[in-house]
């Protein structure tokens, strides 16, 4: 029986949820990125976070932090390359409780947050 999946910790929600291209029809079903594979992305590539802070941002490992950033950069490859819609949603995830603020540059450090169910 396989561990159950540990809940990531996320300060940042996007502010869009569902990206694609414009003027043409979408190829195949949407690719479902998670918010998890979106904190992610935000932590390493927009705030510049190593792999080791992002993981301690959200409260795993390094390597669960490195399996999730290369299924992420390959669901946004697939998403562009193959002109799929890319739409952000679902995981077990906790979201914090203070993350108007963690939208603002990194996370507010609130490491109490409990579990939430994303909004959306």
């Amino acid at each position: 029986m396989p561990r159950p999946k540990k809940c990531r910790r996320v300060c940042g929600l996007p502010l869009c949820r569902e990206f694609g291209p414009r003027g043409i029809g979408c190829m195949g079903e949407p690719i479902m990125l998670g918010l998890d594979e979106y904190e992610v992305i935000r932590l390493i590539d927009l705030e510049g976070m190593q792999q080791e802070q992002a993981a301690a941002q959200m409260g795993v490992a390094r390597t669960t932090v490195q399996s999730i950033y290369n299924a992420a950069r390959y669901k946004l490859a697939e998403a562009m390359v193959n002109g799929r819609t890319l739409r952000i949603e679902g995981g077990d995830v906790e979201v914090c409780e203070k993350r108007a603020h963690c939208m603002r540059g990194g996370c507010c450090g609130h490491h109490g947050c409990g579990k939430q169910k994303p909004e959306g």
